[in-house]
């Protein structure tokens, strides 16, 4: 009787508390010193629009986050826009996923693997990044968490007529990620690179077979649509060897993991699940960015599960060999691994919950815009991507003349609006004393490549002044007043 209770405890204790921890993780500096990036700026700004302004839009722009835009529209209607409404859902994602590792690790490898993969997830520097972040990219942890963990309890426990809602419940969790982000369907390669492993039988095959067909099956509209909105990502750069290192060091250490693991071909293990899902995602986006340039960590964050999962198995192998000579110390090892990894990684953790951790702050700027403007100022944005700041501040803007602007972005069902032709822009301009440009920090501004940014720096160049000049946290006001 009280093994049995033993047992339980250590069965709720081994999931609650890898979830209490990256909550505690995730909640830490959640508002990041009240900053919001022009990622999750586009993020705000769309979840702020009605339904079906988000609809005519996705026609436009962004299909491939559809989903993701609906959701967080539906969480901005009920507890309102805030950083917090906008991160939470984040940190809760990666607590069910830390959950999935360690349920996985626990039945595989005992409960010392499970605890120490749990605890894991949520200090990765890649997590850590994301854990904090209002895009989708977490929630597609999350998701192919539970998948995982129901792949693992349908090959443990063999074919049968009960599995078919299981292999159901999988399938949808696989299509609803793809949905998020299609390229998290580079986890069933993976997948069937585990039931490979462990010599699956026929029965398991065409069930998940089956499964995986109806997921991608269900995802390829949106792939194909979404195809045709690739200039998206054209910004992403070629894959270059030095790109690769990280991915490389990623493969090592999780190696190293599954070596501890000691894996034998046929039997379901931590390294049967966790090397695949870390290894084939990773080499598959390779693949892909061959052909098109996609090489993005955040497409493939998933795979970090399968990290946790080996850094786990490690643990527990360690924790296995210390226990006959070492009975407490044994019992003490994942804690105090932890706790040293707390301090070695405090660096990092303190730097992916600083506004400087991302490339820009449009909130920073609209604050320093509010400061500067005077009713009946002209404000200018270089390029229009910048404009996300009045987008998510539009009180800062109030009393401002947006004059580049032709139309809004609801009303173009684009992310930045419709501007004028450089004509217009230029006589607008000419007829104002005073204009605010809104614009990159030098430290991160490219050239301007549009006509109409062009336009708009030779008329500031020749008829205006700079009076007054701010950078902060990557973007960059400067006010102009007529000569």
């Amino acid at each position: 009787m009280l093994c049995h209770i033993a047992a339980a405890r250590r069965g709720l204790l081994v999931w609650l508390l890898p979830v209490l921890w990256t909550l505690a993780l995730g909640l830490w500096g959640l508002s990041r010193q009240d900053s919001v990036w022009r990622d999750e700026a586009a993020t705000w700004q769309v979840a702020g629009r009605s339904a079906g302004e988000i609809w005519a839009m996705l026609g436009n722009v962004d299909a491939v986050h559809g989903l993701y835009y609906l959701l967080m529209h539906g969480l901005f209607e009920v507890f309102g826009p805030g950083t917090t409404t906008l991160r939470l859902p984040s940190v809760l994602a990666v607590a069910a996923a830390a959950a999935c590792v360690a349920l996985i690790g626990n039945r595989l490898a005992g409960f010392a693997a499970g605890l120490g993969g749990g605890l894991a997830l949520g200090l990765l520097p890649a997590v850590q990044f994301h854990l904090q972040e209002g895009r989708p990219y977490a929630l597609v942890a999350a998701g192919a968490g539970v998948s995982a963990l129901l792949l693992v309890s349908l090959v443990s426990g063999g074919p049968g007529g009960r599995a078919w809602p299981r292999w159901t419940a999988y399938g949808l969790l696989v299509l609803v990620c793809a949905l998020l982000n299609w390229l998290s369907l580079l986890a069933l390669p993976a997948h069937a690179v585990t039931l490979w492993w462990v010599r699956a039988g026929r029965g398991v095959w065409l069930r998940w077979a089956a499964a995986a067909a109806g997921a991608v099956a269900g995802a390829l509209p949106l792939i194909l649509f979404s195809r045709g909105q690739s200039d998206q990502v054209s910004w992403i750069p070629p894959l270059t060897w030095h790109m690769l290192i990280g991915p490389g060091i990623l493969l090592a250490i999780g190696g190293l993991g599954a070596w501890a693991d000691r894996p034998a071909r046929g039997r379901l293990s931590v390294a049967a699940v966790g090397l695949p899902l870390l290894a084939v995602p990773q080499l598959g986006l390779i693949g892909l960015s061959l052909v098109q340039p996609l090489f993005l960590d955040r497409y493939v964050l998933f795979g970090m599960l399968g990290l946790a999962l080996l850094i786990g198995a490690a643990l527990g192998a360690a924790a296995r060999a210390a226990a006959p000579r070492f009975p407490r110390a044994s019992a003490l090892l994942v804690p105090v691994v932890t706790g040293a990894a707390v301090v070695a990684l405090l660096p990092v953790e303190l730097g992916k919950r600083a506004p400087a951790s991302r490339v820009d702050d449009v909130l920073a700027v609209a604050g320093e815009v509010a400061r500067l403007g005077r009713d009946g100022d002209a404000v200018l944005f270089v390029p229009a991507a910048r404009r996300d700041t009045a987008l998510v501040s539009p009180g800062a803007f109030r009393g401002l003349a947006d004059v580049a602007l032709a139309e809004s972005p609801e009303d173009s069902a684009t992310l930045k609006g419709e501007e004028a032709d450089p004509a217009w822009i230029r006589a607008a301009l000419l007829e104002r004393r005073r204009v605010l440009l809104v614009t990159d920090a030098e430290r991160v501004a490219r050239p301007a490549g549009a006509q109409r940014d062009k336009t708009k720096a030779a008329v500031l160049r020749e008829y205006f002044t700079v009076v007054e000049d701010h950078q902060m946290r990557g973007r960059r006001v400067t006010v102009y007043e007529r000569r």
